[in-house]
């Protein structure tokens, strides 16, 4: 996305152009600091806005393309750039199980075999996975907006 330099005199500025580029962006593409800000930050919103049913709701197909493998290392890696290491350790303990519960609901359908075991199987682990990141007491926050100040540059395309 292209921005003027005399548009982004303030921190908040470029938090605002950097969010705005993630808004105009399709995912992924060959630009892998957007890429991993992409990853980084959808994960942030949808936890924020329902946890990890959203984020697996809404960013299944992206889990699913990269493999769940790749994603999970990936998001750890980001988590652990911005100091957010309690956040990797969740999704560590829990991303990888749950995805792969998620997928055999999605694939199975409301209908298939044990379905209300694997049900209560998902309900339990993200509610588990869910209490731990909320008991972080909204630290991403500020990590997340840092992050995208050091990045800017390789996000952004500046014009004089």
């Amino acid at each position: 996305m292209k921005i003027k330099r005399s548009e982004i005199l303030t921190n908040d500025d470029i938090w605002n152009a950097v969010l705005a580029a993630y808004g105009n962006y399709s995912f992924p593409t060959e630009n892998e600091k957007m890429n991993d800000f992409y990853i980084l930050f959808n994960y942030f919103c949808e936890m924020e806005s329902g946890g990890h049913e959203s984020l697996l709701n809404w960013f299944s197909q992206p889990i699913k393309q990269m493999g769940t493998h790749e994603y999970l290392r990936r998001l750890a890696i980001m988590l652990e750039q911005i100091g957010a290491n309690d956040y990797a350790e969740i999704e560590k303990a829990y991303l990888k199980e749950m995805v792969n519960i998620f997928e055999v609901i999605e694939s199975r359908g409301f209908e298939g075999p044990n379905y209300e075991s694997l049900e209560a199987d998902f309900i339990k682990i993200i509610e588990k996975a869910d209490k731990e990141y909320r008991n972080l007491d909204e630290q991403i926050n500020a990590q997340i907006y840092k992050y995208a100040l050091i990045i800017y540059k390789e996000v952004l395309e500046l014009d004089n």
